[in-house]
């Protein structure tokens, strides 16, 4: 059964979080494509009401087409997390904390690793309160501290492999295992309850709401498309993104 937050919670009950499904999907690898096909995606107009019109699929696409509200959603008010810089977005909405990330993250890793230059990947953790904001105030100091790329996955090793970590340890505890990472351990846990780890925070609350984020991992296309984990499996859930950043690419080319 899949859990999901009511995007209510996001900002009244603060203390409350989800991680996605609640079993790990059958389908855990990417599906290869089989067969060529074409189809047509709605669209927002420039008054923010969809419409429909052809898309444009991606020249060397092969197999099924994803569905539009039922691969993916549609964002008619969505913004992109970072600036686009003329590049395509996949912006990943995760937690730390949450074990469907964890497992999630080996096939994101090997998955954005053969994307095109012209992808940009955002990491965006999800503040959903409790443990998921000390979490994401660790994130986002590690990123201050520029320790991020060397840390990020050591993190989830930590919580759900090594248990060397707990979900629910304090800033100094986080700080101590940072340290790892050459960065002072007082200097670590002063940064994640510093003024601009705070307004990352909120910047990435206002980002999960606006990209109606209703648990985690959840992919966001250009602040266009949300591709949320279900049953179907991890694999659908990268396939899809794969289509939708196609699709952009060649919409800007």
């Amino acid at each position: 059964m899949k859990s999901r937050i009511a995007l209510l919670l996001l900002v009244v009950l603060p203390l409350l979080a989800a991680c996605g499904p609640q079993k790990a999907p059958a389908d855990a690898t990417t599906a290869e494509p089989a067969g060529k096909a074409t189809a047509t995606a709605p669209s927002a107009s420039a008054s923010g009401t969809a419409t429909t019109q052809v898309a444009v699929v991606p020249p060397a696409w092969e197999g099924p087409i994803p569905t539009a509200g039922v691969d993916y959603v549609e964002l008619a008010e969505g913004q992109p997390y970072a600036p686009l810089n003329g590049q395509v977005e996949v912006a990943e909405v995760f937690g730390y904390v949450c074990s469907h990330c964890a497992n999630f993250e080996p096939l994101f890793v090997a998955w954005k690793s053969k994307l095109p230059a012209d992808v940009k990947i955002s990491l965006v953790p999800a503040s959903l309160g409790g443990p998921w904001v000390t979490y994401a105030q660790a994130f986002y100091a590690a990123e201050t501290l520029g320790v991020l790329e060397q840390s990020h996955e050591a993190v989830f090793s930590a919580l759900h492999r090594q248990h060397s970590l707990s979900p629910t340890a304090t800033p100094e505890q986080i700080g101590s295992f940072y340290a790892q990472f050459g960065v002072d351990p007082k200097t670590f846990t002063s940064t994640m309850q510093g003024f601009a780890v705070g307004a990352n925070i909120n910047r990435s609350r206002q980002f999960a709401v606006r990209s109606r984020i209703e648990g985690t991992p959840s992919l966001v296309i250009d602040g266009r498309y949300l591709v949320s984990v279900d049953q179907r499996g991890y694999g659908t859930m990268l396939r899809t993104a794969e289509y939708l950043v196609a699709q952009r690419r060649a919409a800007l080319k």
